[in-house]
């Protein structure tokens, strides 16, 4: 109802107002009020129409209130904005997937499952191994092949510094005779020698030859 119905409805004397209120609850109670009056049709919206008896002279101001609440009622609603249109392709469900594995890590967590095989010198797997014989076996299972020997492995992929080492890198130590697999925390994954299964040891930066990163 805009702002003139409302001033108009204000100017109803309160008898009239009563009237109204009181022909609804004789609609639903059956009781009828004792006022000598006409009969006007008032919509009440949910109830339905309802035939209010009201006093004569005021009779045209409540028809015209009732027409006023059916305007009101047919006028059509505000528009609503519009919902955005979902976007093409396909949804981001960025953060809720892993990224794929690289080659290092593939490769690191192969030889992780070798820990307490034993050292065999010359052996590349699957069973025993030796130092370089773990490392090249370990990338084979990352669709990688390395060189046989840790002379050979020490010039492969790119140079790494020890602070920037990542798991999965290559270490060449003992001037270049020895090779194992960086497992983070300070510590190299290598088939040491005979006798000793394959295992992790600390790593002292003092006995690197190299560093290698395989892309």
């Amino acid at each position: 109802m805009g702002k003139h119905s409302l001033q108009r409805d204000s100017r109803l004397p309160n008898s009239v107002k009563g009237a109204i209120v009181m022909g609804a609850v004789a609609a639903t109670t059956g009781a009828m009020p004792a006022i000598p009056a006409m009969a006007a049709t008032i919509n009440i919206p949910g109830l339905g129409d309802f035939d209010v008896p009201v006093p004569q002279e005021y009779e045209q101001p409540v028809q015209q209130l009732n027409q006023q609440i059916q305007q009101a009622l047919a006028a059509p609603a505000a528009p609503q904005a519009p919902m955005a249109a979902p976007q093409a392709g396909m949804p981001n469900f960025q953060g809720m997937f892993a990224a794929p594995a690289g080659p290092a890590n593939i490769a690191l967590d192969a030889a992780k499952t070798k820990v307490g095989a034993m050292y065999s010198w010359g052996a590349a797997g699957p069973s025993t191994f030796d130092c370089s014989g773990l490392v090249q076996w370990a990338y084979r299972q990352a669709g990688i092949d390395l060189p046989r020997t840790s002379f050979e492995q020490s010039h492969v992929g790119a140079p790494v510094a020890f602070e920037n080492l990542q798991p999965g890198d290559i270490v060449v130590t003992n001037g270049g005779g020895h090779v194992g697999m960086y497992a983070g925390d300070g510590k190299l994954l290598n088939a040491v020698q005979s006798g000793d299964p394959v295992s992790y040891t600390s790593l002292n930066p003092d006995m690197i030859v190299t560093a290698r990163r395989i892309a």
